[in-house]
């Protein structure tokens, strides 16, 4: 198993017992992927979907250690009306450090006019980038005439990401967003690497055409 005796294994043990998602389960992916590397940081992000009568949950598990990124996602799905049938889908990503391209941290402030050094951030998402694929974005382009009927065509950005997280305060409490910006700090300390070691650049590949990407998310 992980180890508990490190102080980054018992932490990582409580993450998985809070967020109350097979923990077990997770674990046991973890060590897997892991093939004996010790976690230095991680991050488990629980997400809870309704679709009509069911609920589906997706966690999402990120553990950092000297020369990987570990990436897990597990879905559960139950089978029958009663939801007494589950079935669990685990899908592992492992990472090495050397290839993530980009770290992008995105914050969110309340009441930006009144902002205090001693603010707490409420939403942060984490966007990390390492197989060269990218995300468009489309939406119909307009004009400043607000009776103009013409096709101005398409406008929208282009974003370079394999994996977003999204925690917010609300939803998650304000310790999420702390933990989500700790690990951030971690993995942009360790991907940025040695500047004189020649990095690893991605492929190019034709960008996709879809809506945001949550990787192995249920929508509602």
């Amino acid at each position: 198993m992980i180890s508990r005796a490190s102080a980054p294994g018992r932490d990582l043990h409580s993450a998985l017992d809070r967020a109350g998602f097979y923990p077990r389960l997770v674990a046991d992916v973890l060590e897997d992927a892991l093939d004996g590397r010790e976690p230095l940081a991680h991050l488990i992000h629980l997400e809870t979907h309704f679709d009509r009568t069911e609920v589906h949950r997706h966690v999402t598990a990120l553990v950092l250690t000297a020369d990987a990124l570990v990436v897990a996602h597990v879905d559960d799905q139950q089978l029958d009306e009663l939801g007494e049938d589950m079935m669990a889908q685990v899908s592992t990503e492992t990472v090495p450090v050397a290839r993530i391209g980009s770290v992008v941290l995105s914050y969110m402030y309340h009441q930006p006019q009144n902002y205090r050094s001693t603010d707490k951030v409420r939403e942060v998402s984490l966007g990390i980038a390492w197989s060269g694929g990218q995300r468009l974005d489309l939406a119909p382009a307009g004009c400043a005439d607000p009776q103009c009927d013409s096709d101005h065509g398409y406008t929208g950005t282009l974003q370079q990401e394999d994996l977003v997280v999204r925690i917010s305060a609300e939803a998650d409490g304000m310790q999420a967003v702390e933990d989500a910006r700790h690990f951030a700090r971690a993995l942009r300390k360790l991907s940025a690497g040695n500047p004189a070691e020649p990095r690893w650049q991605p492929e190019t590949r034709p960008a996709r055409v879809a809506p945001r990407f949550i990787r192995g998310h249920h929508q509602g």
